[in-house]
């Protein structure tokens, strides 16, 4: 194990939050992240990272940060029931690679596989399809370190607690593994064209319900939308290898518009119609863990609420309302998604099939103004903010859109009843 009185300053992917903390652990075993725990619980606050793909303040501490870096790899798969036991700190794309090989696959995942499977879960990370819910609906078992040092295994069988544990922004203990619930590899037919923004919102129910996968990006200051779907089919692939020239080309391309529309803000208008422009229809056949992840190598910050599904065409209607009458320089695109409700006390699919409108800036933009904009538009449509993102939503009004708010607080009291893996952020939070 790793140790180091302090490891200078921890950030994440897009530099939007950092910390400096005092201790800094990449433990390698389940004892060694007993052992921290054990020495630290009660005295210092314990946060875990995983790969800083978040954008909110939920890792920072002064005190002791848990890397997962060196904690990863499968422990078990069982190709008969089509389940895989997986240590925390392993990366999707990793377990993707891994599963393949052995014939499964994740039912659904995101458009990023550079999460660790531990914070992908905790954050309530989702991917898109009205009959697909969060990636932590996949979870059938977790192993959990608390706060005094004991291991927890939770199922089903352990009720409030487990579903706790499913989306817990790591607030209930360090989590050493968790066992997926898969599906027999499959592969994924990937369509793209560019539509008028009006007539993608008309048929926002229908696409949704004929596509397993559905989303749809609108590029502000323009009536240009870029529409995504995925099904399943036996077809031969049309490419072999992850690695995508194309993308790699599009990313460098769009990389100078942002670096651009940050030097003349002004022009963002313009360059968001020339990349609109530049769109283009597509189809593609591949493995699904191929299919499923886009690369993102322009960085950004970014909010994302999931409101009623059947409100998700109103609140991107208001904040196009909202950019025509304010003449914000906004360049990057809006993301539509949808998810199927869940039973999870956090997630913010809880008991409602939802879409999700994700917003984004260049990192190098000044998004304050337009995310709090954003944000009231969510929130006038019932949005609950995605815990990974950037949010300003206070204690009061979370209890307020999350019916089983308290029942996470209780399992929260019971395993940590002093805050150990509470920052500052999930004090305020949680009000611990």
């Amino acid at each position: 194990m790793r140790e180091e009185s302090s490891a200078g300053v921890w950030h994440n992917w897009s530099g939007s939050v950092s910390c400096e903390p005092h201790r800094y652990y990449e433990p390698t075993t389940e004892a060694d992240l007993q052992k921290i725990v054990a020495r630290h619980a009660g005295d210092q606050t314990i946060r875990v990272s995983g790969s800083g793909h978040s954008f909110s303040s939920i890792v920072p501490t002064d005190d002791v940060l848990l890397s997962l870096a060196a904690y990863t790899g499968v422990t078990d798969i069982d190709t008969e029931r089509q389940r895989a036991t997986v240590r925390a700190g392993t990366r999707l794309e990793e377990l993707n690679e891994i599963l393949a090989t052995h014939g499964l696959a994740l039912a659904n995942m995101g458009d990023v596989d550079r999460q660790t499977i531990a914070g992908a879960l905790a954050t309530g990370t989702h991917g898109t399809g009205i009959d697909l819910g969060v990636l932590a609906t996949q979870a059938v078992g977790i192993r959990l370190v608390t706060a005094d040092g004991e291991i927890r295994t939770l199922t089903a069988a352990d009720g409030e607690t487990f579903r706790a544990a499913q989306v817990s922004l790591g607030a209930l203990g360090v989590v050493s593994e968790i066992t997926l619930e898969l599906q027999r590899a499959y592969r994924l037919r990937e369509r793209t064209w560019t539509a008028p923004l009006a007539e993608v919102l008309d048929r926002v129910d229908e696409l949704r319900e004929t596509h397993r996968h559905f989303e749809f990006f609108w590029f502000p200051h323009t009536e240009t939308a870029l529409v995504k779907t995925l099904d399943r089919t036996t077809d031969s692939p049309t490419r072999s290898v992850p690695f995508d020239a194309d993308e790699y080309l599009e990313n460098a391309a769009w990389g100078s518009l942002c670096r651009l529309s940050a030097i003349v803000p002004d022009a963002s208008p313009q360059l968001a119609r020339l990349a609109a422009a530049t769109l283009s229809d597509g189809e593609t056949v591949g493995p699904s863990h191929e299919v499923f992840p886009t690369q993102r190598s322009v960085r950004f910050n970014e909010i994302e609420y999931g409101v009623p599904a059947d409100l998700g065409g109103d609140v991107v209607r208001s904040i196009r309302d909202h950019l025509a009458g304010d003449g914000q320089d906004i360049l990057f695109p809006i993301e539509f998604r949808y998810t199927q409700g869940d039973e999870i006390p956090l997630s913010p699919a809880y008991g409602r099939d939802s879409a999700f409108i994700a917003v984004h800036t260049y990192h190098r933009k000044p998004h304050r103004e337009y995310f709090e904009a954003c944000e009231t538009i969510f929130e006038e449509h019932d949005g609950r903010p995605h815990w990974g993102k950037m949010h300003t939503v206070d204690p009061e009004r979370l209890r307020s859109c999350y019916p089983e708010w308290d029942t996470f607080q209780t399992v929260r009291r019971s395993l940590d009843p002093e805050g150990t893996f509470c920052n500052q952020r999930l004090r305020q939070l949680f009000d611990v």
